[in-house]
Protein backbone atom coordinates (compact mmCIF):
# COMPACT_ATOMS: atom_id res chain seq x y z
CA UNK A 1 0.00 0.00 0.00
CA UNK A 2 1.26 3.54 -0.73
CA UNK A 3 2.67 5.85 1.60
CA UNK A 4 -0.05 8.49 0.63
CA UNK A 5 -2.71 5.41 1.80
CA UNK A 6 -0.86 4.85 5.15
CA UNK A 7 -0.66 8.90 5.73
CA UNK A 8 -4.44 8.68 5.19
CA UNK A 9 -4.54 6.10 7.67
CA UNK A 10 -3.12 8.37 10.60
CA UNK A 11 -4.65 11.30 9.62
CA UNK A 12 -8.16 9.95 10.27
CA UNK A 13 -6.97 8.16 13.66
CA UNK A 14 -5.24 11.76 14.69
CA UNK A 15 -8.60 13.55 13.44
CA UNK A 16 -11.17 11.35 15.24
CA UNK A 17 -9.10 10.24 18.45
CA UNK A 18 -12.01 11.14 20.89
CA UNK A 19 -14.90 9.28 18.40
CA UNK A 20 -12.91 5.80 18.57
CA UNK A 21 -12.97 6.13 22.38
CA UNK A 22 -16.76 7.37 22.63
CA UNK A 23 -17.88 4.70 20.82
CA UNK A 24 -16.29 1.99 22.79
CA UNK A 25 -17.82 3.84 25.71
CA UNK A 26 -21.24 3.93 24.00
CA UNK A 27 -20.88 0.11 23.51
CA UNK A 28 -19.65 -1.33 26.79
CA UNK A 29 -20.78 -4.96 27.40
CA UNK A 30 -19.14 -5.33 23.67
CA UNK A 31 -15.85 -3.22 25.15
CA UNK A 32 -15.80 -5.51 27.94
CA UNK A 33 -16.39 -8.61 25.94
CA UNK A 34 -13.17 -7.69 24.37
CA UNK A 35 -11.14 -6.54 26.95
CA UNK A 36 -11.77 -10.21 28.44
CA UNK A 37 -10.03 -11.75 25.34
CA UNK A 38 -7.20 -9.60 25.15
CA UNK A 39 -7.11 -10.24 29.30
CA UNK A 40 -7.69 -14.11 28.31
CA UNK A 41 -4.65 -14.20 26.83
CA UNK A 42 -2.16 -11.65 27.33
CA UNK A 43 -2.14 -13.41 31.25
CA UNK A 44 1.65 -13.88 32.94
CA UNK A 45 2.40 -11.66 29.76
CA UNK A 46 5.69 -10.17 31.11
CA UNK A 47 6.87 -7.39 29.50
CA UNK A 48 4.75 -6.25 26.97
CA UNK A 49 4.56 -3.59 23.84
CA UNK A 50 0.75 -2.69 22.41
CA UNK A 51 1.61 -2.57 18.47
CA UNK A 52 -0.73 0.36 17.83
CA UNK A 53 -1.76 1.20 21.17
CA UNK A 54 -4.05 3.90 20.04
CA UNK A 55 -5.50 5.68 23.14
CA UNK A 56 -4.51 2.81 25.45
CA UNK A 57 -8.36 2.46 26.42
CA UNK A 58 -7.54 -1.48 26.36
CA UNK A 59 -4.68 -1.01 27.84
CA UNK A 60 -6.41 0.74 30.87
CA UNK A 61 -8.71 -1.73 31.25
CA UNK A 62 -6.20 -4.94 31.34
CA UNK A 63 -4.85 -3.12 34.52
CA UNK A 64 -7.54 -1.75 36.05
CA UNK A 65 -9.65 -5.00 35.62
CA UNK A 66 -7.34 -7.84 35.29
CA UNK A 67 -4.38 -6.21 36.79
CA UNK A 68 -2.06 -7.08 34.08
CA UNK A 69 0.50 -4.55 32.99
CA UNK A 70 1.13 -3.30 29.27
CA UNK A 71 3.18 -0.12 29.76
CA UNK A 72 4.64 0.14 26.68
CA UNK A 73 2.85 1.17 23.22
CA UNK A 74 3.91 2.07 19.40
CA UNK A 75 1.57 4.53 17.43
CA UNK A 76 1.70 6.05 14.28
CA UNK A 77 -1.18 8.67 15.50
CA UNK A 78 0.43 11.64 17.52
CA UNK A 79 -2.98 12.54 18.81
CA UNK A 80 -3.80 8.55 20.30
CA UNK A 81 -0.69 8.16 21.32
CA UNK A 82 -0.70 11.40 23.86
CA UNK A 83 -4.20 10.38 25.08
CA UNK A 84 -2.30 7.18 26.01
CA UNK A 85 0.30 9.03 27.54
CA UNK A 86 -2.67 10.12 29.82
CA UNK A 87 -3.65 6.80 30.95
CA UNK A 88 0.32 6.00 32.01
CA UNK A 89 1.55 4.48 29.06
CA UNK A 90 5.22 4.94 27.27
CA UNK A 91 4.57 5.89 24.20
CA UNK A 92 6.92 5.51 20.50
CA UNK A 93 5.55 7.05 17.65
CA UNK A 94 6.04 4.70 15.04
CA UNK A 95 3.92 2.57 12.68
CA UNK A 96 3.95 -1.64 12.96
CA UNK A 97 6.65 -1.85 9.75
CA UNK A 98 9.03 0.76 10.72
CA UNK A 99 8.86 1.42 14.25
CA UNK A 100 11.14 0.14 16.99
CA UNK A 101 10.23 -3.01 18.82
CA UNK A 102 13.84 -3.52 19.88
CA UNK A 103 15.41 -6.81 19.25
CA UNK A 104 14.74 -9.75 21.58
CA UNK A 105 12.93 -7.38 24.47
CA UNK A 106 9.86 -8.10 25.33
CA UNK A 107 8.40 -11.19 26.47
CA UNK A 108 5.01 -10.33 24.65
CA UNK A 109 3.87 -8.40 21.60
CA UNK A 110 0.38 -7.19 21.16
CA UNK A 111 -1.82 -6.78 17.92
CA UNK A 112 -5.05 -5.62 19.28
CA UNK A 113 -7.40 -4.40 16.42
CA UNK A 114 -4.67 -3.00 14.58
CA UNK A 115 -3.69 -5.77 11.53
CA UNK A 116 -6.89 -4.23 9.44
CA UNK A 117 -4.81 -1.23 9.83
CA UNK A 118 -1.43 -2.26 8.90
CA UNK A 119 -0.75 -1.61 5.13
CA UNK A 120 2.18 -4.49 5.39
CA UNK A 121 1.40 -6.80 8.29
CA UNK A 122 4.29 -9.27 7.12
CA UNK A 123 6.84 -6.64 7.56
CA UNK A 124 5.49 -6.27 11.05
CA UNK A 125 5.25 -9.98 11.81
CA UNK A 126 8.64 -10.01 11.21
CA UNK A 127 9.37 -7.46 13.20
CA UNK A 128 7.74 -8.29 16.10
CA UNK A 129 9.69 -11.90 15.84
CA UNK A 130 12.84 -10.17 16.01
CA UNK A 131 11.57 -7.83 18.42
CA UNK A 132 10.57 -11.05 21.30
CA UNK A 133 12.91 -12.88 23.46
CA UNK A 134 13.52 -16.51 22.73
CA UNK A 135 9.95 -18.60 23.10
CA UNK A 136 8.30 -14.91 23.55
CA UNK A 137 4.73 -14.47 22.36
CA UNK A 138 2.89 -12.86 19.68
CA UNK A 139 -0.91 -11.79 19.72
CA UNK A 140 -2.87 -10.67 17.26
CA UNK A 141 -6.65 -9.88 17.93
CA UNK A 142 -8.85 -8.63 15.59
CA UNK A 143 -12.04 -8.64 13.58
CA UNK A 144 -11.64 -11.75 10.87
CA UNK A 145 -12.61 -11.00 7.30
CA UNK A 146 -14.84 -14.39 7.48
CA UNK A 147 -16.86 -13.12 10.35
CA UNK A 148 -20.42 -11.27 10.69
CA UNK A 149 -19.05 -7.66 11.72
CA UNK A 150 -16.45 -7.91 9.24
CA UNK A 151 -19.44 -8.42 6.33
CA UNK A 152 -21.14 -5.37 7.77
CA UNK A 153 -18.41 -3.38 7.61
CA UNK A 154 -17.34 -4.26 4.28
CA UNK A 155 -20.83 -3.25 3.04
CA UNK A 156 -20.66 -0.23 5.02
CA UNK A 157 -16.64 0.81 3.14
CA UNK A 158 -18.18 -0.20 -0.15
CA UNK A 159 -21.75 2.08 0.32
CA UNK A 160 -19.77 5.01 1.71
CA UNK A 161 -22.24 5.73 4.40
CA UNK A 162 -24.68 3.53 7.31
CA UNK A 163 -27.28 6.11 5.94
CA UNK A 164 -28.04 3.41 4.13
CA UNK A 165 -31.67 1.41 3.53
CA UNK A 166 -29.06 -1.80 3.22
CA UNK A 167 -28.80 -1.33 6.75
CA UNK A 168 -32.24 -0.79 8.07
CA UNK A 169 -32.75 -3.45 11.28
CA UNK A 170 -29.25 -4.69 10.93
CA UNK A 171 -26.79 -2.20 12.12
CA UNK A 172 -26.00 -1.98 15.70
CA UNK A 173 -27.65 0.94 17.51
CA UNK A 174 -24.25 2.59 17.57
CA UNK A 175 -22.03 2.18 14.75
CA UNK A 176 -18.66 2.08 13.90
CA UNK A 177 -17.50 5.25 12.81
CA UNK A 178 -17.91 4.99 9.24
CA UNK A 179 -14.23 7.33 9.27
CA UNK A 180 -12.44 4.00 10.68
CA UNK A 181 -14.54 1.58 8.10
CA UNK A 182 -13.17 2.92 5.09
CA UNK A 183 -9.51 2.63 5.94
CA UNK A 184 -9.91 -0.71 6.98
CA UNK A 185 -8.50 -4.45 5.75
CA UNK A 186 -9.81 -6.63 7.39
CA UNK A 187 -7.91 -10.08 6.88
CA UNK A 188 -9.20 -13.60 7.33
CA UNK A 189 -7.73 -15.52 9.73
CA UNK A 190 -6.26 -17.94 8.38
CA UNK A 191 -4.44 -15.41 6.16
CA UNK A 192 -2.91 -13.85 9.22
CA UNK A 193 -1.83 -17.30 10.50
CA UNK A 194 -0.20 -17.80 7.10
CA UNK A 195 1.77 -14.62 7.40
CA UNK A 196 2.34 -15.67 11.02
CA UNK A 197 4.15 -18.46 10.23
CA UNK A 198 6.11 -17.28 7.42
CA UNK A 199 7.46 -15.12 9.96
CA UNK A 200 9.35 -17.45 11.95
CA UNK A 201 5.91 -18.40 14.45
CA UNK A 202 4.41 -21.95 15.71
CA UNK A 203 2.77 -23.34 18.60
CA UNK A 204 -0.72 -21.80 17.96
CA UNK A 205 -3.40 -20.91 20.11
CA UNK A 206 -7.07 -19.37 19.67
CA UNK A 207 -9.49 -17.82 21.54
CA UNK A 208 -12.85 -15.69 20.42
CA UNK A 209 -15.55 -13.55 21.90
CA UNK A 210 -18.70 -12.31 20.22
CA UNK A 211 -20.64 -14.95 19.06
CA UNK A 212 -24.16 -12.87 18.15
CA UNK A 213 -25.14 -11.04 15.48
CA UNK A 214 -23.91 -7.44 15.52
CA UNK A 215 -27.30 -6.09 15.75
CA UNK A 216 -27.15 -7.70 19.49
CA UNK A 217 -23.55 -8.02 20.47
CA UNK A 218 -23.73 -5.30 23.07
CA UNK A 219 -26.55 -6.15 24.66
CA UNK A 220 -24.95 -8.24 27.33
CA UNK A 221 -21.27 -9.35 28.54
CA UNK A 222 -19.42 -12.20 26.98
CA UNK A 223 -17.12 -14.88 28.12
CA UNK A 224 -14.13 -15.71 26.08
CA UNK A 225 -14.00 -19.03 24.06
CA UNK A 226 -11.68 -21.35 22.67
CA UNK A 227 -11.69 -21.85 19.03
CA UNK A 228 -12.15 -19.29 16.45
CA UNK A 229 -15.21 -21.04 14.02
CA UNK A 230 -17.54 -18.54 15.12
CA UNK A 231 -16.57 -15.52 17.42
CA UNK A 232 -16.43 -12.07 15.67
CA UNK A 233 -13.52 -10.94 17.19
CA UNK A 234 -10.39 -13.88 17.18
CA UNK A 235 -7.22 -13.96 19.06
CA UNK A 236 -4.42 -15.46 17.77
CA UNK A 237 -1.34 -16.19 20.17
CA UNK A 238 1.91 -18.09 18.75
CA UNK A 239 5.08 -18.13 19.94
CA UNK A 240 8.95 -17.80 18.81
Amino acid sequence: MSNKTQTQKKLSFDQYAGKYDAWFMENENLLRSEVALVAKVMEDCGRALSVGSGSGLFESFLKKDYDIAVAEGLEPSESMAEIAEKRGMRVTIGTAEEGDMGTETYDTILFNGTPSYISDLQAAFEKAWYGLKKGGKIVVIDVPKEGSFAMLYNLAKTVGTWDDELFRGIKPPSVYPIEFVKDANWRTTGEKVEELKQAGFGHFEYAQTLTRHPLYANDSFEEPQEGYEKGDYVAIRATK
